[in-house]
């Protein structure tokens, strides 16, 4: 769970990661010093309300990002890589696509409604595997489209003429097509019905276990989405809150946020009421000091006027006063990252 001391041991590693971006009236603190690591073979899933971080992390970690950028720093290994010293060019041509690729939210939209199929999923193989054949290259295409369950004969059609779980199955494919360590999933099934969420569930899992690929899994959907988790990353403010196994997550959240978001959770047995958490998170131009869910936490005290430190219990992180006394160490405090950016 902490940042390990190989990366190379892990498929994903974050130190320290910040990501600000200027608008006219402000900077928006989007991503704020976050850290964690994610072991091959695993989905870690990054829950938390709308606006908290979760897109934004995404894109800090593929570098598909917008021109208004005012900050970004820290570390990211993915595969054993250190990719934030690289430039542009460097990282299209040795990370984006072959180490790590993403299926962007709304990514049923994201397929070009004038091209085939097979001509969309052939693109980044192509691009990043120069000596390949044509031949070889559709022999992939062919074979990818079978691993995620699209019919062989849908490789000649366009986009339109595909159901939309059909068109979700084809934007992983492209991203599974170059055999990525790391595949980032923005919301993969938000506009799908229940049944269909289900079957990509169930495509990604095979993924994971049958190719060994790891998954950043960003999403609302708690319920559904721990159905692939093996690890839990609550964000709140452009803050990591939580991380934890998802075994342990799901028996008994940390932090009093991550408890309130689980109770807002539909169960399918017990008589618990549904909870709702009272107010509404604080803008990323104007963060507050101190820990940021103070003003909506029913447990809040006076220390929590100071921003906290994050914690590990075991193999849980958490970023909350709290824990202050039951902690084994801190990993991680405001101070010390005062002082890195320094």
């Amino acid at each position: 769970m902490v940042p390990s001391d190989d990366p190379r041991d892990k498929a994903l590693v974050v130190e320290d990661l910040v990501l600000y971006f200027q608008l006219t009236h402000g900077i928006v603190q989007a991503v704020d010093h976050v850290s964690f690591s994610l072991d091959k073979n695993r989905a870690v899933v990054v829950i938390g309300e709308s606006g908290c971080g979760k897109t934004s992390m995404g894109k800090a970690l593929t570098r598909l990002l917008p021109r208004n950028v005012n900050r970004y720093t820290g570390k990211v290994f993915i595969d054993g890589v250190e990719t934030m010293g690289m430039d542009d060019e460097t990282y299209r041509e040795q990370v984006r696509w072959v180490k790590i690729s993403q299926v962007p939210q709304a990514a049923m939209n994201a397929l070009n409604p004038v091209l085939k199929l097979k001509d969309q999923v052939l693109e980044p193989l192509l691009l990043h595997e120069k000596g390949i054949s044509m031949e070889d290259a559709m022999e992939r295409v062919h074979a990818v489209f079978d691993f995620v369950g699209v019919p062989d004969g849908f490789i000649e059609r366009y986009p339109f003429e595909l159901s939309g779980g059909m068109r979700q199955r084809v934007v992983i494919a492209m991203a599974l097509i170059t055999n990525p360590a790391v595949i980032v999933l923005d919301e993969p099934t938000s506009a799908l019905d229940v049944l269909t969420q289900a079957n990509i569930y169930n495509v990604l899992k095979r993924i994971k276990w049958e190719k060994g690929t790891s998954f950043v899994l960003i999403t609302h959907d708690v319920a559904t989405s721990s159905e692939l988790a093996d690890d839990v990353l609550v964000m709140y403010a452009g803050h990591m809150m939580e991380h934890s196994a998802a075994e342990e997550f799901f028996a008994g959240p940390l932090h009093p946020y991550a408890k309130m978001l689980m109770a807002a959770v539909p169960k399918l047995y017990g008589e618990d009421e549904l909870q709702f958490i009272p107010g509404k998170p604080p803008s990323l131009l104007n963060p507050p000091t101190g820990c940021r869910f103070a003003d909506r936490c029913p447990l809040a005290f006076e220390k929590c006027k100071l921003e906290p430190p994050t914690y590990r219990l075991g193999n849980r992180l958490v970023k909350c006063w709290l824990y202050e006394k039951e902690a084994d160490e801190i990993v991680s405090s405001p101070e010390a990252l005062a002082g890195v950016s320094a």
